[in-house]
């Protein structure tokens, strides 16, 4: 049985090689920003379209945009070894081509709307394609990015390559918003179609990184060096869904304009964060970053419940974003140093299932929440959620901390 050594279980927290440049990632980066739109496009537009024009209640709507994250929760370990046996590049066309299978579903749903059970049903398939897809590109790419430019670096490498898919998403917003307002769902469903299609053609241009060889090991081993680090990412990520889900409906129901105005300023804020302190989990320590970003999400999420008006609500949406912004890059480095070299890809899958489990359970319940106490309930339970990260973080804040003195005490 496969064994981590003592130096590759965690590497010292205080010891970070020479910054990768940027340019190196740059290629990477724009890959993911410009796959991430078909996922940006249909954010605010899809629970108004499951909502309004096919008459579904709440727990639809979470259903529906939790199911793309379900079926990432299962692919996801599969994403990872596809990427460590047959490279990051394999990974990441194999992710775009199944994408756009997703985009022909969306269009399919489209000639049952009159018979709306059939179509969400459609839609339901379509969404699981996605959340496939999503797993191969982003483990894909972040394996690309590790091997490139080493564990040392898998804060910068995480929150930059994360800060391309959001940017996307940011971006993706308002144009799938306008998009939807001059084609409906439609042409939505169309440009997820046609946009991978046009990504597989940059990737085609790079080069590959070969797998890494050397004994791998099992995937109980590996989950079981990053469970801890993948649990607190889930409990912060129960904001990021609650603004994924009902930003948008929310905006709608208390006549907030535009209502992807949420949304948008979450991401703007996480993008900012992670361009200028994107460095510091790398040079901080993961657990200490995350346990300080993870407090002032809470109190985003806790504005947002409390807002009156627009301007506060988005103001809590971006103080969520700061937050959450290096939070999972935080957590991340804790998992990448816990794993090989050869089995990163893997690592990286096995940590971000912990976030699949959050988006994808996690949003249906608080659908259910919501439909029962009120779209702002939903938001003060996330905040409360997101306390239970900080205590993970503080707990391997602390655990480094006594495994740093145990070093300088044995030598």
């Amino acid at each position: 049985m496969y064994r981590l050594p003592e130096t590759d279980r965690i590497a010292p927290i205080h010891t970070v090689a020479k910054a990768p440049s940027l340019a190196v990632l740059i290629p990477i980066m724009a890959i993911v920003l410009i796959a991430f739109l078909i996922i940006g496009l249909a954010l605010p537009v899809l629970p108004l379209h499951v909502h309004q024009r096919l008459g579904l209640g709440t727990f639809v709507v979470g259903l529906v945009t939790g199911s793309q994250f379900g079926a990432s929760l299962l692919s996801r370990v599969w994403a990872g070894h596809y990427a460590d046996r047959r490279g990051c590049k394999r990974a990441v066309v194999a992710g775009l081509l199944t994408a756009t299978a997703a985009g022909l579903l969306y269009i399919g749903s489209l000639a049952f709307v009159a018979t709306p059970l059939v179509s969400v049903t459609i839609l339901l398939f379509g969404r699981a394609l996605l959340g496939a897809a999503e797993s191969f590109i982003i483990t894909g790419a972040v394996a690309w990015g590790l091997a490139l430019a080493g564990a040392s670096n898998a804060g910068r490498v995480i929150a930059w390559i994360g800060m391309a898919m959001f940017a996307s998403l940011a971006f993706g917003a308002p144009i799938g918003t306008a998009i939807y307002a001059a084609g409906s769902f439609a042409a939505v469903a169309l440009a997820t179609t046609l946009i991978p299609l046009v990504t597989v053609l940059l990737v085609a241009r790079l080069s590959a990184v070969p797998p890494q060889g050397g004994e791998r090991p099992s995937l109980l081993t590996v989950a079981g060096a990053v469970w801890l680090p993948g649990f607190g990412s889930a409990l912060s990520t129960v904001g990021f869904g609650a603004i994924l889900t009902f930003g948008s409906l929310l905006s709608d129901q208390r006549g907030w304009s535009p209502v992807w105005l949420l949304f948008s300023a979450f991401a703007i804020a996480l993008v900012l964060a992670r361009l200028l302190l994107g460095h510091t989990p790398d040079r901080l320590g993961g657990a200490r970053v995350a346990l300080i970003c993870v407090l002032i999400e809470a109190a985003g999420l806790s504005l947002i419940w409390l807002a009156s008006g627009g301007a506060a609500a988005a103001a809590g949406a971006a103080l969520t974003g700061f937050g959450y912004s290096l939070v999972y890059p935080g957590l991340g480095v804790e998992a990448v140093r816990r794993a090989p070299p050869q089995s990163r890809g893997l690592a990286m899958g096995a940590y971000t299932v912990f976030l699949d489990v959050a988006l994808g359970f996690g949003s249906p319940a608080l659908g259910l929440i919501a439909g029962r106490f009120g779209l702002g309930v939903a938001f003060l339970v996330s905040a409360l959620i997101a306390l239970g990260s900080a205590a993970v973080a503080l707990r391997l804040f602390v655990a480094n901390r006594q495994r740093s003195r145990q070093c300088l005490t044995s030598s």
